[in-house]
């Protein structure tokens, strides 16, 4: 048995990270993102506008960081006096949350008439703005000027969200939520291991109509493959999220698709997957379906249940698989016996270089997994953990065999955690 891998609770260790506030009443979600970054292990040190002070107060941001606030730079300072110059040296990273539509001007400008507009002008590491505003003053020409040199210079640009605004009016302006903000620095640390490249990934169950109440489904949750779209986009891909029916939110940067049917997800697939250069199938899809779904609601009957006709559904991984010139295709076998023997004729069959198998009675709606990659060499484990850590292993594993398979045939295993 292998070691668990860690948890994914410490994301963001030794990682340091300023914090920056501007006025907006958005600064109410920056307290729950300073609790879900510290959290995820980071230091995080707040440096806040007088603006910004006047809708949070300092008190409540050092309160849920464990350091003082930085407000002023003319306070009297240890070392240098240098609070911008200090600030931004021992940050891994820049985050304005909420960014004002004034702050994006004064940084798109180069103003340095404040400590927050001065460290991020003296800064040598990243820098992410978040804006927050009205729906019109984010759309007014002057503010998408200044976000677009923003971006010219190498600032990340989080957001905005549409939505309900503060005043009551509805648009694009929101501030990201402290969570989508939060997987964006996650991501922004992670190794670009698939940059440049097309994924599409099938997640969840389906469910296959009986009639209007009643269908067919199963008991997968979801988790493992929106673990895998994540951790895709985190390694620098463009993630194409296919998913049957789940609860779960779409993961920072990935685009969804929602189906239904074994059918829908044909569909969505053969639709999203032309110039793809990978196409995950984690998705439990049912093999077999109602040849003929009621129309109405099937009543109770006295002389027993009715006989219901079956046809099979679609073989989506299959079909991708035989594709000319198409994907590099994963496949996911959920047994519940003799995993290997399944697995290895499952990758035989459908014509795929690699299966990951896992026993799916055992992992179905829960947060662990343990999985085993499958090819052409033999069986390999990976060590059980949490379903993102267990994705981002994966995904590192997938890109190893991307960059090789146009010059070999075979890739042996090598697993790096």
């Amino acid at each position: 048995m292998n070691p668990p891998l860690p948890r994914d609770a410490g994301a963001l260790a030794g990682r340091h990270l300023v914090l920056g506030l501007t006025g907006g009443i958005a600064c109410y979600k920056t307290a729950e993102l300073a609790r879900l970054l510290v959290k995820a292990g980071a230091t995080v040190q707040v440096a806040m506008t007088a603006a910004a002070a006047r809708f949070i107060t300092p008190l409540t941001m050092q309160a849920l960081t464990g350091r003082p606030v930085q407000l002023d730079e003319w306070a009297e300072q240890d070392g240098n006096g240098m609070a911008h110059i200090d600030l931004s040296r021992r940050a891994d990273a820049i985050v304005i949350a909420p960014a004002s539509a004034d702050f994006l001007a004064r940084l798109a400008h180069g103003h340095a008439d404040d400590l927050l507009a001065t460290l991020c002008i003296a800064r040598d590491c990243p820098l992410s703005v978040v804006p927050a505003m009205n729906r019109q003053m984010w759309s007014n020409p002057a503010t998408q000027r200044n976000v677009a040199q923003l971006r010219a210079d190498g600032v990340t640009v989080l957001g905005p969200a549409a939505g309900e605004q503060a005043c009551g009016e509805v648009g694009e302006g929101r501030m990201l939520e402290p969570r989508q903000i939060c997987d964006a620095l996650v991501a922004s640390f992670q190794p670009q291991r698939l940059a440049g490249r097309r994924v599409v990934i099938t997640a969840g169950p389906t469910f296959e109509p009986i009639d209007p109440v009643r269908g067919i489904t199963n008991r997968s949750s979801g988790k493992m493959g929106y673990a895998i779209a994540r951790a895709a986009a985190e390694a620098g891909a463009r993630v194409d999220l296919i998913s049957g029916p789940t609860a779960l939110p779409v993961p920072w940067g990935v685009t969804r698709t929602d189906v239904e049917t074994a059918a829908q997800m044909r569909a969505a697939v053969l639709a999203a997957v032309h110039g793809a250069n990978l196409f995950v199938a984690v998705a439990a899809v049912a093999d077999w379906r109602p040849a003929v779904p009621h129309a109405e609601k099937i009543k109770r009957r006295t002389n027993g249940p009715p006989a219901i006709d079956f046809t099979e559904n679609p073989d989506i991984l299959a079909e991708v698989a035989a594709l000319p010139g198409g994907p590099y295709c994963v496949g996911f076998a959920a047994e519940t016996q003799h995993l290997e023997a399944h697995a290895q004729a499952k990758r035989r069959s459908k014509n795929v270089p690699l299966i990951v198998g896992n026993l799916g009675h055992l992992t179905f709606g829960k947060d662990d997994n343990e999985i085993v990659l499958f090819d052409a060499a033999g069986a390999h484990p990976l060590p059980a953990g949490d379903k993102l850590t267990l994705a981002r292993v994966l995904v590192a594993e997938i890109a190893r065999r991307l960059d090789a398979s146009s010059s070999a045939s075979s890739v042996p295993f090598s697993h790096e955690a």
